[in-house]
């Protein structure tokens, strides 16, 4: 327990609180709508915004949420009007972000930056600044799914009758896209932009066969997400492991437990 008297420590298990917010809110509707492949184009090509905040020497999360936001708004547009060629179109910027974050880190005077910790996480090292700014997208995340709850329920089911009812279907979807960009900036210093997916779809996918509605599933996957993350955390500092590399090994020893378990209740 003395661990817990650090800073550092302290401000990684605030990160991971902060991050399993977005993990429950967002993976839930990323898993129910299925919506991974576009999720992980959003995640890769935010390396892109990464890039260019240091090139410009502005904050790397305010540039990766600034380049994951457009993203995500680009590949609404795609998905929805173009679907036969959608995944050739996210497949494209999920290189080109990649390649552009590289190059302009590449270009930035005075290059020494630590790549692992954007692309695998370093959560032991989060400053006060960026959970600040988690903080916030957490605020906007937890305000959204509060105000358009209904609506975002009924899209994500059935979006032709929803859409029949009234509903902005296509806005609704954009913004969860949108919502998406922001979860991903939040996981950035947890587990890494490599890494993000598998946050955002694990511990919804475990929730899913342990609910029967929505908001159940959201409630039980914040709470997977928060357990997985402080146990990854101490297994990271007890071994000096990478920790982004951590969390999600025992989110995934989880997910294979969870499914043998499934198998065999079924059996009985």
């Amino acid at each position: 327990m003395d661990i817990l008297s650090y800073g550092f420590m302290q401000n990684a298990i605030i990160a991971s609180i902060l991050a399993s917010v977005a993990c429950g809110i967002i993976g839930s509707l990323v898993v129910v709508n299925r919506i991974v492949f576009i999720s992980g184009g959003i995640a890769h090509t935010a390396y892109g915004g990464i890039g260019l905040a240091f090139f410009l020497g502005i904050s790397p999360l305010l540039g990766a949420g600034v380049f994951a936001v457009v993203a995500a708004l680009i590949m609404a547009y795609i998905t929805k009007n173009d679907k036969h060629r959608s995944d050739t179109v996210i497949g494209a910027m999920w290189a080109f972000g990649m390649a552009i974050g590289i190059i302009l880190i590449d270009l930035t005077p005075g290059y020494n930056v630590d790549l692992m910790s954007y692309l695998f996480g370093s959560i032991l090292s989060v400053p006060m600044a960026d959970l600040i700014y988690m903080g916030v997208l957490d605020g906007v995340i937890v305000l959204y799914i509060l105000k358009w709850y209904r609506q975002i329920h009924a899209v994500s089911f059935d979006a032709d009758f929803a859409t029949s009812m009234g509903v902005k279907s296509d806005l609704i979807y954009a913004s969860m896209l949108v919502m998406s960009a922001l979860a991903v900036v939040l996981l950035i210093r947890v587990v890494g932009l490599i890494l993000i997916i598998s946050m955002l779809t694990i511990p919804p996918y475990i929730a899913e066969r342990r609910s029967n509605s929505l908001k159940g599933m959201m409630i039980y996957s914040t709470i997977f997400s928060l357990i997985f993350s402080l146990v990854g955390l101490f297994m990271s500092y007890t071994f000096n492991l990478t920790s982004g590399a951590s969390i999600i090994s025992v989110s995934a020893v989880c997910f294979f437990l969870s499914i043998i378990y499934d198998r065999v209740k079924s059996i009985k």
